[in-house]
């Protein structure tokens, strides 16, 4: 049984819940590692970004574990265009004046 969340929409633009699934999925493959988890999914005229949260380095104790946000540009089927490191952050740090 497929979700009505998995299907594209009439146009052949993805749902949100695909660009989210899409994103950490792609920067997985590229990057060789599990994403801990997707902090936003946006659309754009021209596809999605999506900003995916990664584990860069592990550290005891894991407040210290080195994290990554990377943002990824979705074209509107889904498929990866490109991708950045965007911050770079100790798992402990909380996010200060942004």
């Amino acid at each position: 049984m497929t979700s009505t969340d998995d299907q594209a929409t009439p146009s052949g633009r993805t749902t949100a819940l695909q660009a989210m699934r899409g994103a950490a999925a792609q920067l997985a493959e590229l990057l060789g590692t599990a994403p801990d988890s997707v902090t936003a999914v946006r659309p754009t005229p021209d596809g999605w970004t999506a900003d995916v949260e990664v584990v860069e380095l592990e550290r005891v104790p894991d407040t210290m574990t080195i994290m990554a946000t990377y943002r990824v540009t979705l074209d509107p089927e889904g498929r990866l265009l490109g991708y950045e490191r965007v911050r770079r952050y100790a798992r402990g740090q909380l996010d200060r004046g942004r």
